[in-house]
């Protein structure tokens, strides 16, 4: 029988992906669904995360889709924001785990050889049909991804912070979001997972920005984005032009209370307010922002 749905999850994977478009919308929808509870307006604002990161080449969109079904799915379950925040970024790294078990990398830009952020090499990419590999991969792990994702959810935490903090939850409360937009978002915590690759903060304000755009009826998929591109240039000016967290905050978060506690005393403030408001993106300094 457990074969047999493999079977079908896998079948299914690549239909789904054609029609939504995008690694990270497919597993977000995906994993919604099986929780049985889709949330469309979220899951179409996830899509700039494919390529890693607008196309950057970090964590593989795949990852960023899954993590927001998690926190959705974690917020259904027990409706607390510091609790489900927790579990998120618990459910989060077991995912992540499952995917590089297969993968061997979390990142796009290992996964695929291809640096989609150059139009040739994009273009090169689709032409060639070595998207396809995308596709088989996404077939592949699609059964992976509800197995670990169920396990995740229901990890028993060693004495859990009662109110865990996750960096992307804080950006997009500033931007106006409510406690399940910010659950939904707070597994990308310290580089996705606590993994210190690409920023879980300025992931969580493109979402959130397209997000409101969506419901705006204000957005349309494009690769060229002037909005999201200004996100970027704005994140990259007040970071000395380094994307990952490791290297943004210089520390390495082993547990949920680390990552809290580096919150609590007012870590990566001055980038979270940056992200939260880019209306100026003139006069900063570059360098670490902690």
């Amino acid at each position: 029988m457990k074969m047999m749905k493999s079977k079908k999850i896998r079948r299914d994977t690549k239909r789904v992906f054609l029609k939504k478009g995008t690694c990270s919308r497919t597993f977000f929808y995906i994993l919604n669904r099986e929780f049985g509870h889709p949330l469309e307006y979220e899951e179409q604002a996830v899509d700039p995360l494919a390529g890693g990161i607008l196309q950057q080449g970090y964590q593989c969109g795949m990852l960023w889709g899954a993590s927001c079904a998690l926190g959705a799915e974690s917020f259904r379950r027990c409706g607390d924001r510091g609790l489900a925040t927790g579990m998120t970024i618990k459910a989060t790294q077991n995912v992540m785990k499952s995917f590089i078990n297969r993968t061997k990398s979390a990142d796009c830009l290992d996964i695929t050889s291809c640096d989609f952020s150059s139009k040739f090499n994009m273009a090169k990419f689709f032409f060639t049909g070595k998207f396809w590999s995308c596709f088989k991969l996404a077939e592949k792990w699609a059964p992976e991804a509800i197995k670990s994702a169920t396990e995740g959810l229901s990890i028993h935490q060693p004495d859990p912070p009662e109110q865990a903090t996750s960096c992307s939850s804080e950006v997009v409360r500033k931007m106006g979001a409510n406690d399940k937009e910010m659950v939904i978002v707070s597994g990308f915590a310290g580089g996705l997972g606590l993994s210190g690759s690409g920023c879980g903060a300025l992931s969580a304000a493109i979402w959130m920005t397209i997000l409101g755009r969506i419901r705006e009826q204000k957005y349309k998929p494009t690769l060229a984005d002037p909005v999201t591109e200004k996100i970027l240039m704005t994140f990259y000016e007040a970071t000395g032009y380094e994307m990952e967290c490791h290297k943004i905050t210089g520390m390495r978060f082993k547990t949920v209370t680390d990552h809290t506690e580096f919150m609590k005393n007012g870590g990566c403030e001055k980038l979270i307010n940056e992200l939260a408001d880019r209306r100026s993106s003139r006069g900063r300094q570059k360098g670490k922002i902690v």
